[in-house]
């Protein structure tokens, strides 16, 4: 009779981490995209430049792309490893996103691109693993 052995290693919690934390940004990104469907225009200036937002665009954005990291979250935590693909994809392009956003709010996108950075470290880079002989 063949016996399944269950091993679980350091790296199932840096999965688990990560999916906890895409969780939490999706969540983020569509209460942000509510909270914005309801303003209108927004002008920021930086030091060269003023930029102007249509606030209902960017909602439909925030939740749309909340929804998609929901979504990521959810198939990393599954386990598979097109779950783990796509939420590299998707933090990929979140962190392209904050690079885009720099000249603009530049604190958070490198709060942003630092915490992407882990999250794309957690899952991409196994932990190192201990064999008992």
């Amino acid at each position: 009779m063949a016996t399944k052995l269950n091993t679980v290693s350091g790296w199932s919690g840096w999965v688990g981490f990560a999916s906890f934390l895409l969780l939490f940004a999706g969540f983020f990104h569509v209460i942000e995209g509510i909270a914005d469907l309801g303003r209108h225009t927004l002008f920021v200036q930086s030091s060269a430049n003023v930029w102007l937002f249509n606030y209902t665009k960017w909602g439909w954005i925030n939740v749309i792309t909340g929804i998609i990291i929901i979504s990521a979250a959810v198939s990393l935590a599954h386990g598979d490893i097109w779950g783990r693909f796509f939420a590299s994809v998707v933090l990929v392009g979140s962190m392209l996103a904050s690079i885009t956003s720099l000249p603009i709010y530049p604190i958070w996108s490198i709060i942003v691109l630092i915490l992407d950075t882990i999250i794309l470290y957690s899952i991409l880079v196994p932990g190192a693993r201990k064999i008992n002989s």
